[in-house]
C-alpha cells in the first residue's frame, strides 16, 4: 500500500513538471514570481457591488482515502495547535455568509447578516446578527446577535487563536482611541442557535480587544481580555488575558511574524470565549405511576422532560506561540511553534508542543507544489510522552500560485506515524490495533471568499 501511494505522489508530482514545461513553451514566460492580487476577492467584490449584497464564506471537500479500518484524516495528538491540516482533514465543511446593508440616511446604516454552515452533512448556524452604524460620525458600530468575533488564526492548524463571540451576544466595534488603534467591547451569554439545550450554568462573559495600537515601524499590538461568570458545579469564575505583536516585513520584505502570549483561568478559554462549561441533556418519557405492572394499573401515564447536568471542571491554561508566513517571489508558506499547558481544576497538567509548517513553489502560471511537515508532542504526569509526526506532499492548481491564493484545487499524499504511547492513548481512533502509522491520500479543494 505504501510503495503504491509512493509511486503515486511521484507521478503527481512528474505530471506537474510536465505541466510546468509547457507552460513555460506556450507562453515563454517564467512562473509568476510576485504577490498577485487575489482575483476571487476581485470576482465577489464586483458581485457585492452588482447585487448590493455581501457575500462571505468559506468550503473545502473532496475525495479522501485511507487503508482499511484507519482514519482519513484527524491525526492529532488533541492539542489546539497541532492538527496540521494539509491532507489531514478528511471532511466536507461549507459556511456561506449573506448580508445586506440599508442605507438610513445621514450616514447611519442598518445590517442584517446570517450564515449556515453544513459539517459532514449536518446542518447548523454560525452566524446571525444585526448592526447599527454611523451613529458615532461614521467610526464604531453596534451590533447584536450571534457573530464570529475573530482577531488572529493560524491557518495550517486550523485554529483561531485570537477571538470571542460564537454565542448570543450584543457590542460596540471599532471605538476610536486617538491615533493609539481602535477598542471592541462585547457581552455574552453561553446560548447560541444550535444550543438546543440552553445556558445550564447562566454563565455570561465580558471581553475587550483593544486592538492595532502602533508600537514600531510596521509592527502593531493587540491586547485582548474575558472575565466569565456563573453558576458552576466544578471549577470556579475565571479570566483570560492575550498580547498578540504582528510585525510585517520582518527581517526581510515579504515576511510576517507574530507573536502571541495567553492566559487563563476557570472557565474561560485561552482565546476569549468560555471554556468546558456543564452538558446538559434533556430527555422526553414516561412518569410511572406506583403499582404499575400490578392488577388494575394505569393503561396511560404524563410525558415530562428530565433534564441532566454534567459538571466539568475549568482550568489553568498558559500558551507562547510564534508564527511566520511569507510571500517571496515563487515561494510562500506559513510556519509555527507553539506550547500550551492546560492544568484541569480536578487533574493533572497537560503540555503540548507544536513545531511546523507549510511551503508553496510557484512552477507555473496556475500550478504550485505544496509541502507541509509536523512534530507534535503532548505529555502529562506520570505518564509517557506521546509523539506524532507528520507530513503532506501535493500539486495544487489555482488562480496564481500565491501561498494565500484560493480556491486551490489539489492532490495530496500524507503520511503519519506515533510512538506506542500515542497509539494507546488514542486506541478508540487512529491508534486501534496497536498501529503506529498511517498513509492517506485524496483530492481537495478549498475556497473562502470576503
Amino acid at each position: 500500500m505504501n510503495t503504491r501511494l509512493t509511486q503515486l505522489a511521484t507521478a503527481v508530482l512528474l505530471l506537474a513538471g510536465l505541466h510546468a514545461q509547457a507552460q513555460a513553451q506556450q507562453t515563454d514566460e517564467p512562473p509568476q514570481a510576485e504577490t498577485q492580487a487575489d482575483p476571487t476577492k476581485a470576482f465577489v467584490k464586483k458581485v457585492n457591488d452588482a447585487t448590493g449584497l455581501e457575500f462571505w464564506g468559506y468550503g473545502r471537500g473532496g475525495f479522501y482515502s485511507a487503508g482499511k479500518g484507519k482514519l482519513k484524516g484527524g491525526y492529532s495528538l488533541g492539542g489546539d495547535l497541532q492538527k496540521y491540516r494539509l491532507g489531514n482533514e478528511g471532511d466536507n465543511y461549507l459556511e456561506f455568509g449573506i448580508g445586506k446593508k440599508f442605507d438610513l440616511g445621514d450616514g447611519i446604516k442598518w445590517g442584517v447578516f446570517y450564515m449556515p454552515t453544513i459539517y459532514n452533512g449536518k446542518s447548523g448556524t454560525a452566524q446571525a446578527y444585526f448592526s447599527l452604524s454611523g451613529i458615532f460620525g461614521n467610526a464604531a458600530s453596534l451590533w447584536a446577535g450571534q457573530r464570529y468575533h475573530r482577531v488572529q488564526d493560524v491557518h495550517i492548524v486550523d485554529k483561531w487563536v485570537v477571538e470571542d463571540g460564537d454565542n448570543y451576544g450584543a457590542g460596540i466595534d471599532d471605538i476610536p482611541l486617538g491615533g493609539l488603534g481602535r477598542l471592541n467591547v462585547a457581552v455574552h451569554t453561553a446560548d447560541s442557535v444550535d444550543n438546543k439545550n440552553g445556558n445550564p450554568n447562566n454563565a455570561k462573559r465580558i471581553n475587550l480587544q483593544w486592538r492595532d495600537i502602533p508600537t514600531n515601524p510596521d509592527g502593531k499590538l493587540t491586547v485582548t481580555g474575558g472575565l466569565v461568570s456563573g453558576d458552576f458545579a466544578k471549577g470556579r469564575d475565571g479570566g483570560a488575558l492575550g498580547l498578540m505583536h504582528i510585525q510585517k516585513n520582518f527581517l526581510v520584505p515579504g515576511l510576517n511574524n507574530t507573536v502571541i502570549l495567553q492566559a487563563s483561568s476557570g472557565h474561560a478559554s485561552l482565546s476569549g470565549k468560555f471554556y468546558n462549561l456543564d452538558n446538559s441533556t434533556t430527555t422526553t418519557g414516561l412518569l410511572l405511576p406506583p403499582g404499575f405492572g400490578a392488577d388494575n394499573a394505569f393503561l396511560f401515564a404524563p410525558l415530562v422532560e428530565r433534564t441532566v447536568v454534567t459538571p466539568q471542571a475549568g482550568a489553568k491554561q498558559r500558551r507562547i506561540l510564534d508564527s511566520v508566513d511569507f510571500q517571496i517571489g515563487r515561494f510562500g508558506g506559513q510556519g509555527l511553534i507553539g506550547y500550551q499547558t492546560t492544568r484541569p481544576d480536578n487533574g493533572s497538567e497537560v503540555r503540548d508542543f507544536s513545531l511546523g509548517g507549510r511551503v508553496s513553489y510557484g512552477i507555473a502560471k496556475y500550478t504550485k507544489l505544496l509541502a507541509e511537515v509536523a512534530t507534535t508532542r503532548r505529555s502529562t504526569d506520570d505518564k509517557p510522552r506521546q509523539t506524532l509526526n507528520k507530513g503532506t506532499i501535493a500539486v495544487a492548481f489555482s488562480p496564481n500560485t500565491d501561498f494565500w491564493t484560493r480556491p486551490e484545487f489539489r492532490i495530496y499524499a500524507t503520511r503519519a506515524g506515533w510512538n506506542k504511547a500515542a497509539g494507546e492513548a488514542n486506541a478508540s481512533s487512529f491508534g486501534a490495533n496497536g498501529r503506529r502509522n498511517a498513509t492517506t491520500f485524496g483530492i481537495q479543494m478549498e475556497a473562502w471568499w470576503e
